[in-house]
């Protein structure tokens, strides 16, 4: 008995020594440490067959040998798992390639209008998103009555202040400030008691222009913003000036251009219609020249707004303005 155990000792080791792998390292120990049939077991199972003089002896050397079959095994194993360490940060081996950040796409498309407008002279300006009632309502002729002070379309704050519903304010501070000629353009953030759906957010942005000189005239708005739309959405875009009302223009106008999801045949997106609209405009109110002491017989101006996100979403055919502000990667990662 004594020399089968330092046989099968010998086996083991051997055996042991050839393991590349953790599969085969397994295999081996259930070969002679199996419960069921490993060959150390067997032995230890055939011990009742021995005299009873010779168990004690032969169950010490078995002990003894399975410990250092256990010992090796373990040796192996971290020899191993080593290896595989080493291999795994070999610096020699290609690295993950880290991910590269992307703009957002509404920062993609305000810097496009940006440009478009810069490239016709306009220059950029910025006014404070926390207003006063004067600034946002009262200097662009919209009287306390006029439903848009309404406290339940504004975000109003302490002492008659509030979130500003658009960024016309900016055009006031900048007429109080700077004489004709001017022609500027007013990204920023903007805010409005909207539930939130589909095509409405509490807080979205704008961009809004101004422009003052003497004999400027209407064909000198239509001019700028068929510019600005063929730019956006192609030079081959059909555009329609459509009469509409704003309390700081007159005469008002909305832009709409052909709808970009169905080309002028009706589809959902445009309610059937085949166009939509991308902004409002207008000659900028005699009334609206008086506040910031402005002589309306000697200077004219045309505004428009615009709202960023609705022209992000008809350029790049986004369904859901909440896609904007969730962070999510799937989403992100295509512009």
């Amino acid at each position: 008995m004594e020399i089968k155990l330092k046989e099968i000792h010998k086996e083991a080791e051997e055996r042991i020594k050839q393991v590349t792998n953790k599969e085969e390292l397994k295999k081996v120990q259930v070969e002679f440490l199996g419960r069921k049939k490993g060959k150390i077991t067997q032995l230890l199972r055939n011990m009742a067959a021995l005299p009873s003089q010779e168990r004690p002896l032969i169950g010490k050397l078995i002990n003894e040998i399975k410990g250092e079959i256990q010992k090796s095994l373990e040796v192996k194993r971290k020899q191993i798992s080593k290896e595989k360490t080493e291999e795994y940060i070999d610096i020699t081996f290609p690295g993950k390639k880290p991910k590269i950040g992307k703009i957002h796409p509404l920062t993609h498309t305000m810097e496009e209008i940006k440009r478009v407008f810069i490239s016709m002279g306009f220059q950029v300006v910025r006014g404070p998103e926390m207003e006063t009632e004067y600034y946002n309502f009262e200097a662009l002729n919209m009287p306390s009555y006029h439903p848009a002070r309404n406290e339940y379309d504004s975000f109003y704050l302490d002492n008659g202040y509030l979130l500003r519903s658009h960024t016309s304010p900016v055009q006031i501070r900048v007429m109080e400030k700077e004489f004709p000629p001017i022609r500027i353009i007013v990204p920023g953030r903007v805010y409005r008691r909207d539930a939130i759906d589909a095509s409405h957010f509490p807080m979205f942005h704008q961009v809004e222009g101004l422009a003052v000189d003497e004999r400027i005239t209407f064909s000198d708005l239509k001019g700028v913003l068929t510019c600005f739309a063929h730019q956006m959405f192609g030079k081959n875009t059909l555009l329609r000036f459509r009469p509409s009302f704003f309390p700081f223009t007159e005469p008002s106008a909305d832009l709409d251009i052909q709808c970009v999801i169905c080309k002028g045949k009706g589809c959902k997106t445009c309610g059937r219609k085949g166009w939509l609209e991308i902004l409002g405009a207008g000659m900028v109110d005699p009334e609206v020249f008086k506040k910031v002491g402005y002589n309306s017989e000697k200077y004219q101006g045309f505004a428009f707004g615009m709202g960023v996100e609705r022209i992000c979403m008809l350029k790049y055919g986004i369904d859901d303005i909440r896609l904007f502000f969730q962070n999510d990667l799937r989403f992100l990662k295509q512009f």
